[in-house]
C-alpha cells in the first residue's frame, strides 16, 4: 500500500537478478520499459560472476503490488532465469514541486520538506537542459541561475 500521507511508512519491494550475458543496449532497454511499467527506481550495479565474468545486478524498487508484474517482465525481457525479492518499509519526505523564474523562462524547482519546512529545493535538470539548447547558452548558465532561484525557497 503506497503511502498517502507525507513520513507515513509504505512498503515496498525490491527486486533483483543477475545478468551476464546482456548488452548495453539490451541492459538500457529493459531499463527503461521497468520505468515505463511503473518501477519507482531502477539501477544496475557491476558484479564479478562465476568463471570471473563481468555482469551486473539488475535492482528496481517498486510498490508491492506492482511486484507480480514487474517480477514477470524481468523474466520476459532478459535472460535471468530468476528473480528475488525482499519487501522493506520506507519513510519519504513531502515534494512539492513550483516554478521558478529565469531570464530564459521557467525552470520546475523540486522542493524537499519534513514537517513542513522546506529542506531542499532542486531544478529540475531536464527544463534547464531544454532552456540552454532553445536559447544557445551553455546549460551551467541556466543551472547556476535556477538553483539560486530555487534556493529562495529555502529561506
Amino acid at each position: 500500500m503506497r503511502a498517502e500521507f507525507p513520513g507515513e511508512e509504505e512498503q515496498v519491494a525490491l527486486l533483483e537478478c543477475n545478468l551476464d550475458d546482456m548488452t548495453g543496449e539490451e541492459l538500457g532497454y529493459i531499463l527503461g520499459r521497468l520505468f515505463d511499467a511503473g518501477a519507482l527506481d531502477v539501477w544496475f550495479t557491476p558484479v564479478f560472476m562465476k568463471k570471473n565474468r563481468p555482469g551486473v545486478v539488475l535492482s528496481v524498487l517498486c510498490a508491492l503490488e506492482e511486484a507480480p508484474r514487474l517480477r514477470a517482465l524481468i523474466l520476459a525481457e532478459t535472460s535471468t532465469l530468476g528473480v528475488r525479492w525482499q519487501v522493506f518499509q520506507r519513510e519519504v519526505a513531502e515534494r512539492k514541486v513550483v516554478q521558478v523564474e529565469t531570464p530564459w523562462g521557467l525552470v520546475r524547482c523540486k522542493l524537499k520538506m519534513l514537517e513542513g519546512h522546506v529542506v531542499g529545493a532542486k531544478p529540475e535538470f531536464d527544463d534547464c537542459a531544454r532552456l540552454a539548447r532553445e536559447q544557445g547558452i551553455p546549460l551551467e548558465e541556466v543551472l547556476a541561475e535556477a538553483r539560486k532561484n530555487c534556493q529562495a525557497f529555502l529561506q
